[in-house]
C-alpha cells in the first residue's frame, strides 16, 4: 500500500486521530487591543441574511465581518513590514506544500502558571531538544502555555497598567528558532509575541524576525495539551485571500493514537 493509502486506513481505523487546535469563533472572541493612536481590528460581527423564511425559504446563511487576525488565525509574512517585499508572502501565494508540516510542542505551562510573562529562551529550547530531539528544519514550533484555557476577554488579554502580560519567545529565543530554519511559530495567546515584546530590541521579535525571514505565525491556538512533544502533523491552510496578510483558519493536527 502507498503511504497515502496507509494514512487513509489509519484514519478510518482510529490509529491516527484528528485533533482540533482551533478556538471557537464568536462575537465575544477576544481581539488584540492596540494603543489608542492606532487603528483597531474589529471582532467578529454576524448579520443574518435568511433563516428558512421569506428572505430565503430553504436556506440559512449570514454575512460576517472581522479582521484577518481574529480568533485562531494565520500570520503571513506580508503581515509585518519586514516581510512586505518577500516573494510568495501573502495568503494567496504561499506554496500549498508549506501548509502541511510536522510540529514540535514546547510545554511551558508549569512556568507560565508561576510567571504569566515567561519567555522562551535558547536555553529552554536546548533543554527541550535534549529530552525530545532536534527541532527539524521546515517544522512548526508550538508554544504550549495553557493560555487558551483562560475564560473571558479580561483574563485572555491580561492587560495591566504597564501593558499586556503574556508568555512568548525572547529575542534570543526567536533567533535560536530561526537558526533551526523552522517554517513557523504558534502560540495559544492572542499574538505570537510576548505581551511585553513592544519593549524588546527589536520590538515584537516574533513578528519582526520571523516574518522578515519568510516564516509563518499561528495565534490563539487551543488543545496543545492534546499533542505529543513530537510526532504530530499540522494542517494550516488560511483563506486564499488575494494579498491577504493572514486569516482565521481551522488548524488540525494528525496524531498517532496512544
Amino acid at each position: 500500500m502507498s503511504s497515502l493509502s496507509n494514512l487513509i486506513n489509519d484514519l478510518a481505523t482510529g490509529k491516527v486521530k484528528v485533533v482540533d487546535l482551533t478556538q471557537a469563533l464568536a462575537p465575544d472572541t477576544p481581539v488584540i487591543a492596540l494603543p489608542d493612536m492606532f487603528a483597531q481590528s474589529p471582532g467578529l460581527s454576524v448579520e443574518q441574511i435568511s433563516l428558512y423564511d421569506d428572505k430565503g425559504p430553504a436556506w440559512y446563511w449570514n454575512t460576517i465581518r472581522l479582521g484577518e487576525h481574529t480568533g485562531t488565525h494565520f500570520d503571513a509574512p506580508i503581515h509585518w513590514i519586514t516581510g512586505k517585499d518577500l516573494a510568495h508572502n501573502a495568503t494567496d501565494t504561499i506554496e500549498p506544500a508549506k501548509l502541511v508540516a510536522p510540529a514540535n510542542v514546547i510545554d511551558i505551562s508549569s512556568e507560565v502558571a508561576k510567571d504569566e510573562g515567561f519567555l522562551l529562551t535558547p536555553e529552554g529550547i536546548e533543554a527541550w531538544e535534549k529530552e525530545h530531539g532536534k527541532i527539524e528544519a521546515g517544522s512548526w514550533v508550538l508554544l504550549r502555555s495553557d493560555w487558551s484555557k483562560r475564560q473571558g476577554r479580561e483574563a485572555f488579554l491580561n492587560l495591566k497598567e504597564n501593558g499586556p502580560v503574556s508568555p512568548g519567545p525572547s529575542v534570543a529565543g526567536v533567533k535560536a528558532l530561526l537558526e533551526r530554519n523552522i517554517i513557523g511559530f504558534g502560540t495559544e495567546c492572542v499574538g505570537t509575541d510576548a505581551g511585553a515584546a513592544g519593549g524588546f530590541d527589536p520590538a515584537f521579535p516574533a513578528h519582526t524576525l520571523f516574518h522578515g525571514a519568510g516564516k509563518f505565525g499561528l495565534a490563539s491556538l487551543a488543545n496543545l495539551d492534546k499533542l505529543p512533544a513530537k510526532g504530530s502533523l499540522l494542517i494550516t491552510p488560511p483563506l486564499k485571500l488575494v494579498n491577504g496578510s493572514g486569516s482565521p483558519l481551522r488548524v488540525l493536527a494528525l496524531v498517532v493514537s496512544s
